[in-house]
């Protein structure tokens, strides 16, 4: 397999600078109109240029095993092509001391249905535990909270062929073929008919689907234009690995599904709800089982676990505590409408509502890590005060239940919240 990173491109791009006129309301407009259109870019995490759209989301995070983790990356945009696309990074992790990289792209199939072949090749990390719908649409944050304290990662060099389709505007579809060599980077050892694995290979097929049956679309200039984004929405997905299969080492299959509502009230409050369920079925490695999302550090006192709060994370469930073949998660969040102080202060008060439940069969083939189940149910509640100064706010968080641990600190989560709209 290849090891050696493969410098993919140099992206140049040039400014130019017009004479200067004197403006009447229509540049004025023009102006305006491209300013909001840059603006919802950057919101997006894309700095457009005339043939690429330079991806925010490479240029700098952090994590334990990499430490800072920096590069380049972006997909090319209709100035490019309408009808093809490239879709590439590379990035250089400063605490591993390895680059990695993804190459890929795509051909338009049918404009109307929206349907594109894709291929990639991609030599990077994944988070052990962690699962994500193909057909999910691109989230963006300026700051992800929970990458600050995740160690526990697997390599993976994936070659993955993909076909996009959109059955009706509020019903898309994406199916996917991939050939992965995974290589934990901590230490573990599947064992499986007396054989033990520390590295292994996954021949995997994967059907996803999403519906969104309450979005409303019209037409404008020969283009159809989401104008209503509807609740609920739901997502779906099949993946089935083939033991033998391209030397593929284990034969197992995973059903994921997600539910996610939003209840918009009268008083501008509105509550909102993601029910996520999982059912892993087979010989299924730690790399592919699933957690609840945790985001507190295992350190001793409040204050020493004081980072920042996720959106749908559990704030006070320790990073690797927990894993499970059979897992449902219950968020639910109730936000108030914002306080109006002042004109620019406007604090928002939010409670928050989390319960998780699972369990794993066969633990004893997970070698060298130790974790619990959540068969006795997991809970915790708290709230958060959201945008008391440039973005950033507080949020409590209380663990009780099942899982409530003996020293009354070790259940309080005290954090930062960072909340920012472009």
């Amino acid at each position: 397999m290849l090891r050696h990173c493969f410098l993919f491109c140099i992206f140049l791009f040039s400014l130019s600078l017009s004479a200067q006129t004197p403006k009447d309301s229509t540049r004025v407009a023009q102006d305006s109109t491209k300013s909001d259109v840059l603006l919802k870019q950057i919101g997006n995490g894309f700095f457009p240029t005339s043939f690429w759209n330079f991806d925010l989301r490479y240029l700098v995070k952090f994590n334990q095993y990499e430490g800072f983790r920096t590069g380049l990356g972006g997909v090319t945009n209709d100035g490019f092509s309408e009808k093809y696309r490239i879709d590439s990074y590379v990035v250089y992790g400063f605490k591993d001391h390895r680059f990695k990289y993804k190459i890929g792209g795509g051909a338009r199939l049918n404009e109307d249905t929206k349907t594109w072949f894709n291929f990639s090749y991609t030599d990077d990390l994944l988070e052990s535990g962690s699962s994500k719908f193909l057909t999910d649409s691109r989230f963006f944050s300026f700051f992800e909270p929970r990458l600050l304290n995740i160690d526990l990662f697997h390599k993976h060099i994936t070659s993955a062929v993909s076909l996009e389709h959109q059955i009706t505007p509020n019903l898309t579809t994406e199916t996917q073929l991939a050939i992965s060599n995974i290589r934990p980077t901590y230490s573990y050892n599947y064992v499986l008919d007396d054989k033990s694995y520390d590295d292994f290979e996954t021949t995997t097929a994967t059907v996803s689907l999403q519906w969104s049956p309450f979005n409303q679309y019209e037409t404008k200039d020969d283009k159809l234009v989401e104008t209503k984004n509807g609740f609920p929405k739901f997502s779906l997905q099949y993946t089935k690995s083939f033991r033998e299969v391209l030397d593929a080492d284990f034969n197992f299959s995973k059903l994921d599904f997600r539910t996610i509502h939003k209840i918009t009230h009268k008083n501008k409050s509105y509550t909102t709800g993601v029910l996520t369920a999982g059912l892993a079925h087979g010989d299924t490695p730690l790399t592919h089982l699933y957690h609840a999302y945790p985001n507190n550090i295992n350190k001793a006192t409040i204050l020493s676990r004081f980072s920042v709060a996720g959106i749908n994370s559990f704030e006070t469930m320790f990073f690797n505590e927990f894993f499970s073949d059979r897992f449902t998660t219950l968020v639910a969040k109730h936000y108030f409408k914002p306080f109006a102080i002042s004109e620019k202060f406007n604090p928002q008060l939010v409670l928050i509502s989390r319960f998780a439940i699972g369990n794993i069969n066969n633990i004893g083939r997970h070698q060298n890590v130790s974790f619990g189940t959540l068969k006795h149910g997991y809970t915790e509640t708290g709230l958060e005060i959201n945008k008391l100064l440039l973005g950033f706010g507080l949020s409590l968080t209380y663990r009780y239940g099942g899982y409530h641990l003996p020293k009354f600190n070790d259940n309080i989560a005290l954090k930062f919240t960072f909340n920012i709209t472009l």
